[in-house]
């Protein structure tokens, strides 16, 4: 089962698995460009998710980080943005997706629910992944977290 697993945010992290142990990952910058207007975010971030579709489909589920509390209101506004393109883009393909609880990611890579960026990025590389950032080892932890609930159920 393909699954894609996401960390929503204007730098976006992925995770892809195709099967155990084979797992693709990275980041992607979907930040408005000068004399760009802002819904051009959402039309490349729709693009990008056909172009996965296509090159690792057919994605048989989806998974996000559910972010209940956001810094202010932008982020908010920008992650409410990405969750109801993921979605939709998600409805109109029959694909399942689910979010998932920060804490519950945290808790599943390092132990600690309330874990910081940093000791979710070395559980990551202690999995022998090697991140660019805090974007793809969260999409990686979030990743290894439904896998691993895939196995326990």
């Amino acid at each position: 089962m393909t699954l894609l697993a996401l960390d929503l945010g204007t730098k976006l992290g992925w995770a892809v698995a195709f099967g155990p142990g084979d797992i693709l990952s990275g980041t992607i910058d979907f930040k408005v460009k000068k004399y760009e207007g802002g819904g051009m975010m959402w039309v490349r971030f729709r693009t990008w998710l056909n172009e996965m579709a296509d090159r690792h489909g057919p994605i048989e589920q989806v998974c996000f980080e559910a972010v209940r509390r956001h810094i202010g209101t932008d982020a908010a506004h920008i992650y409410g943005g990405f969750l109801s393109h993921l979605t939709a883009w998600c409805e109109k393909r029959g694909i399942p997706y689910e979010g998932i609880a920060v804490a519950t990611i945290k808790k599943h890579a390092t132990g600690k629910g309330n874990a910081g960026k940093p000791q979710v990025f070395a559980a990551m590389e202690a999995k022998g992944f090697s991140p660019v950032d805090d974007n793809e080892s969260d999409a990686l932890a979030l990743l290894h977290c439904v896998m691993g609930e895939r196995k326990a159920a």
